[in-house]
Protein backbone atom coordinates (compact mmCIF):
# COMPACT_ATOMS: atom_id res chain seq x y z
CA UNK A 1 0.00 0.00 0.00
CA UNK A 2 1.64 3.10 -0.85
CA UNK A 3 1.27 6.36 0.82
CA UNK A 4 -1.66 8.12 -0.37
CA UNK A 5 -3.66 5.30 0.12
CA UNK A 6 -2.47 4.71 4.06
CA UNK A 7 -4.03 8.01 4.51
CA UNK A 8 -7.05 7.59 2.86
CA UNK A 9 -7.41 4.59 4.76
CA UNK A 10 -6.48 6.64 8.04
CA UNK A 11 -9.25 9.28 7.05
CA UNK A 12 -12.07 6.83 6.45
CA UNK A 13 -11.36 4.97 9.81
CA UNK A 14 -11.99 8.25 11.79
CA UNK A 15 -15.43 8.40 11.32
CA UNK A 16 -16.33 11.53 13.35
CA UNK A 17 -15.59 15.26 13.14
CA UNK A 18 -11.84 14.47 12.90
CA UNK A 19 -11.85 11.96 9.60
CA UNK A 20 -13.88 15.07 7.92
CA UNK A 21 -11.39 17.71 9.42
CA UNK A 22 -8.66 15.59 8.25
CA UNK A 23 -9.68 15.23 4.69
CA UNK A 24 -10.61 18.91 4.45
CA UNK A 25 -6.63 19.66 4.98
CA UNK A 26 -5.47 16.65 2.82
CA UNK A 27 -7.93 18.71 0.18
CA UNK A 28 -6.67 22.18 1.06
CA UNK A 29 -3.10 21.13 1.32
CA UNK A 30 -3.40 19.86 -1.96
CA UNK A 31 -4.79 22.73 -3.78
CA UNK A 32 -2.34 25.09 -1.90
CA UNK A 33 0.89 23.11 -3.48
CA UNK A 34 -0.11 20.75 -5.94
CA UNK A 35 3.46 19.56 -6.23
CA UNK A 36 4.18 18.32 -2.42
CA UNK A 37 4.88 14.70 -2.09
CA UNK A 38 2.00 13.11 0.45
CA UNK A 39 3.84 10.43 2.32
CA UNK A 40 3.17 8.88 5.69
CA UNK A 41 5.54 9.36 8.50
CA UNK A 42 5.58 8.40 12.12
CA UNK A 43 1.76 7.16 11.55
CA UNK A 44 0.51 10.20 10.22
CA UNK A 45 -0.06 12.35 6.94
CA UNK A 46 2.94 14.41 5.74
CA UNK A 47 3.58 16.53 2.88
CA UNK A 48 7.12 17.48 2.14
CA UNK A 49 9.18 19.23 -0.53
CA UNK A 50 13.26 19.25 -0.17
CA UNK A 51 12.47 18.14 3.21
CA UNK A 52 8.78 17.99 5.86
CA UNK A 53 6.38 20.70 5.33
CA UNK A 54 3.23 19.92 7.03
CA UNK A 55 2.00 17.23 9.00
CA UNK A 56 -1.66 16.21 10.15
CA UNK A 57 -2.62 14.31 13.09
CA UNK A 58 -5.90 13.37 14.72
CA UNK A 59 -5.91 13.57 18.52
CA UNK A 60 -8.58 13.20 21.01
CA UNK A 61 -9.97 15.90 21.18
CA UNK A 62 -7.96 18.14 18.40
CA UNK A 63 -6.72 17.74 14.88
CA UNK A 64 -2.85 19.20 14.74
CA UNK A 65 -2.10 20.81 11.46
CA UNK A 66 1.74 21.27 12.31
CA UNK A 67 4.41 23.05 10.05
CA UNK A 68 8.17 21.53 10.60
CA UNK A 69 9.49 25.20 10.12
CA UNK A 70 6.72 27.40 11.18
CA UNK A 71 8.45 29.48 13.30
CA UNK A 72 10.11 30.98 10.20
CA UNK A 73 7.01 31.78 9.04
CA UNK A 74 4.89 35.00 8.69
CA UNK A 75 1.26 34.04 10.69
CA UNK A 76 0.04 37.63 9.70
CA UNK A 77 -3.40 36.10 10.14
CA UNK A 78 -2.32 34.50 13.29
CA UNK A 79 -3.53 31.05 12.73
CA UNK A 80 -0.63 29.16 15.11
CA UNK A 81 -2.31 28.45 18.32
CA UNK A 82 0.11 25.50 19.56
CA UNK A 83 4.09 25.20 19.98
CA UNK A 84 4.63 29.04 19.81
CA UNK A 85 7.65 28.45 22.33
CA UNK A 86 8.85 25.52 19.85
CA UNK A 87 12.18 26.37 18.32
CA UNK A 88 11.95 25.46 14.46
CA UNK A 89 8.06 24.17 14.34
CA UNK A 90 4.86 25.68 15.17
CA UNK A 91 1.17 24.09 15.10
CA UNK A 92 -2.98 24.90 14.48
CA UNK A 93 -4.83 22.91 16.79
CA UNK A 94 -8.18 22.62 14.93
CA UNK A 95 -11.08 21.39 17.43
CA UNK A 96 -14.73 20.19 16.70
CA UNK A 97 -16.85 22.90 15.06
CA UNK A 98 -13.83 25.28 14.73
CA UNK A 99 -13.87 27.14 10.94
CA UNK A 100 -10.31 26.75 9.17
CA UNK A 101 -9.71 29.80 7.31
CA UNK A 102 -8.65 28.30 4.00
CA UNK A 103 -7.06 31.28 2.41
CA UNK A 104 -4.39 31.91 5.32
CA UNK A 105 -3.99 28.23 5.41
CA UNK A 106 -2.98 27.83 1.67
CA UNK A 107 -0.80 31.17 2.14
CA UNK A 108 0.88 29.16 4.85
CA UNK A 109 1.53 26.14 3.17
CA UNK A 110 2.86 27.88 -0.20
CA UNK A 111 5.29 30.12 2.56
CA UNK A 112 6.40 26.92 3.77
CA UNK A 113 7.04 25.56 0.60
CA UNK A 114 9.01 28.64 -0.35
CA UNK A 115 11.04 28.15 2.79
CA UNK A 116 12.03 24.64 1.94
CA UNK A 117 12.48 25.50 -1.73
CA UNK A 118 14.99 28.09 -0.54
CA UNK A 119 16.96 26.56 1.96
CA UNK A 120 19.11 23.44 1.04
CA UNK A 121 17.92 20.27 3.30
CA UNK A 122 21.04 20.23 5.99
CA UNK A 123 22.85 17.09 5.56
CA UNK A 124 23.12 14.98 8.24
CA UNK A 125 26.14 13.12 9.95
CA UNK A 126 25.04 10.01 8.39
CA UNK A 127 25.75 11.99 4.98
CA UNK A 128 28.78 14.18 5.33
CA UNK A 129 32.11 12.75 4.93
CA UNK A 130 34.51 13.88 7.09
CA UNK A 131 37.89 15.28 5.40
CA UNK A 132 41.46 14.49 7.01
CA UNK A 133 42.94 17.96 7.99
CA UNK A 134 46.20 18.04 7.19
CA UNK A 135 48.54 19.26 9.22
CA UNK A 136 51.84 21.06 8.40
CA UNK A 137 54.82 19.82 7.92
CA UNK A 138 57.76 21.32 9.84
Amino acid sequence: MNASERVTNHINELVDWRGKTLARLRKLIGEAAPDLNEEWKWNTPVWSCNGNVVAVGAFQDHVKVNFFKGASLDDSHGLFNAGLEAKASRSIDVHEGDAINEAALGDLVRAAVALNSGTPKPKTAATQKKRPTRRKQQ
